[in-house]
């Protein structure tokens, strides 16, 4: 595994397989930037590197837009797999596979260094220097309430009692100089340590960091248990602890390569209007409502610091693969753990979180000697338990001779094996998304709404030995008339 210790070191990668564009001409941060970093998405441009902000030319910060989305043919998936630490070109499966072993490993805990080796104490603001508007957050979309500044950052907190720290992203709204609006839903372990502040009638200290290494908001996007540390399982993916440095005014361990790094306390009693702001299901939102808030109490930030900026909306974007890759992986975790025969697991991007596709190996009828309906049970069983299944609301379950990190076969397979009337099985009143543009108020409100998995299982229909074979160019010529046409493709006329 190769650690990128900061942002910046993942800058260079990016850059060094083609997959950055520095833009030193101007861009206003009203609209303009979030509105290339939207084109970027749709085309998998490379990721826009900002250097040239209007009204903030003298101040050498900068944004970068798109941090984890798709890039271009023949390494789409880079920017994820640079993050956690794999070559450019790893697969779906080989990351999905690496968070899954990472998981059984053991937590190597954060490696605390001093100030003087820390990027982000160079320069610090307190009291009445305190100025988020100092930097160049953007108005990302032409309807958002305001100006976001924490879309890829890492939120810190600390239950009262010390004995577990959460490291998460949720969406906050710059509100003045020295306060945010944040969304913190309660059922989220941001949400759950800030109820345990509220029950001992106090303020939850918190620490946003922004523009952190890249492993960072892949981590805090993922649904560990509660009471886990997700810098503790980064250092077990990277096999190394991250480095840390106490905050200036909360007591709290914040990256120390963090480009900026925002402190504060969630205020117990007052609320700020926020939003709307687009969101992962890709619909523009309307409405604002009282959040929490957050009351500054010290900035400190890089010289020429930058910041990670995610433009939601239509897939594909962040939310799509941050939640999507690492909710597959703890699903595929948690399956295997329960001794479901799981193959592999994934979340469709194109699908915004929608559905989960699980693959189960193809001799699963004759070794767990159940049936279809049965095994479709107990996989709901582990994936509706709990915080990994809150953005599964639709499953499909396949057996293993598909690859499911093709959307194609997904919908193929989707389409030709499940039953319409027999391969529906609807499981109400489960926890789930409050953001779905589908749920009644009451369902958004209370985060409980039916879900629903498509049974496209093959193996207890048919005999062994009869069941029906995909027609593909792998299993429908012979192997010396494949060689052949691959040998003399271009031969052919074809380019590639």
């Amino acid at each position: 595994m190769k650690h990128l210790r900061s942002l910046r070191e993942f800058i260079d990668a990016l850059d060094g397989i083609g997959d950055l564009r520095r833009i030193d001409r101007e861009v206003d941060w009203n609209l303009e930037a979030g509105a290339i970093i939207r084109r970027s998405y749709d085309l998998r441009a490379p990721a826009p590197l900002f250097t040239n902000l209007t009204g903030y030319q003298d101040t050498g910060f900068g944004l970068l837009g798109a941090p984890g989305a798709l890039s271009a043919s023949g390494h789409p998936l880079a920017r994820i797999a640079l993050a956690l630490g794999l070559p450019a070109e790893a697969s779906g499966q080989e990351i999905i596979e690496a968070l899954v072993a990472a998981r059984d490993a053991e937590g190597i805990p954060p490696v605390v260094v001093t100030r003087a080796d820390a990027p982000c104490k160079q320069n610090v603001m307190t009291g009445d220097d305190i100025d988020l508007l100092a930097f160049p957050t953007p108005l990302i979309h032409g309807n958002d309430g305001g100006r976001y500044i924490q879309t890829y950052g890492i939120n810190i907190a600390k239950a009262p009692d010390g004995t577990w720290t959460n490291w998460s992203v949720n969406r906050m709204m710059i509100a003045g100089k020295d306060t945010l609006a944040c969304l913190i839903p309660p059922p989220q372990h941001l949400g759950i340590i800030r109820a345990k502040w509220t029950e001992v009638g106090k303020d939850m200290p918190i620490a946003l960091a922004i523009g952190v290494e890249p492993g960072l908001p892949f981590v805090g996007g993922m649904p560990i248990p509660e009471g886990a540390d997700e810098s503790h399982y980064l250092g077990a993916l990277f096999g190394e602890g991250i480095e840390v440095v106490p905050a200036e005014t909360v007591d709290l361990l914040v990256p120390a390569t963090a480009e900026m790094v925002i402190e504060g306390h969630i205020r117990l009693d007052e609320t700020v209007l926020e939003g709307p702001m687009n969101e992962f299901p890709g619909y523009n939102a309307t409405e604002s409502s009282p959040k929490a808030l957050f009351r500054v109490s010290a900035i400190t930030y890089r010289d020429n610091a930058l910041q990670a900026v995610v433009a939601a909306g239509p897939p594909v974007e962040e939310d799509h693969t941050i939640i999507g890759t690492t909710s597959a992986a703890e699903i595929l975790y948690q399956l295997r753990k329960a001794g479901l025969p799981a193959a592999s697991a994934w979340y469709p991007y194109e699908a915004a979180v929608h559905w989960l596709v699980v693959s189960v190996r193809q001799d699963w009828h004759s070794t767990l000697g159940s049936s279809s309906a049965e095994l479709v049970g107990k996989i709901a069983d582990v994936v509706f338990t709990g915080k990994p299944g809150v953005n599964a609301p639709k499953i499909l379950v396949v057996e293993d001779d598909i690859d499911i990190t093709d959307l194609d076969e997904v919908v193929w397979a989707f389409a030709t094996r499940s039953h319409p009337e027999r391969g529906e099985f609807h499981f109400p009143h489960r926890l789930s998304d409050q953001l779905a543009v589908y749920l009644s108020p009451e369902e958004s409100r209370t985060f409980m709404a039916g879900k629903v998995v498509y049974n496209c299982l093959l193996a207890d229909l048919y005999p062994e030995g009869s069941r029906p074979i995909k027609g593909s160019f792998e299993n429908g010529w012979p192997a010396e008339i494949r060689q052949r046409v691959l040998d003399n493709w271009q031969s052919y006329g074809y380019d590639t």
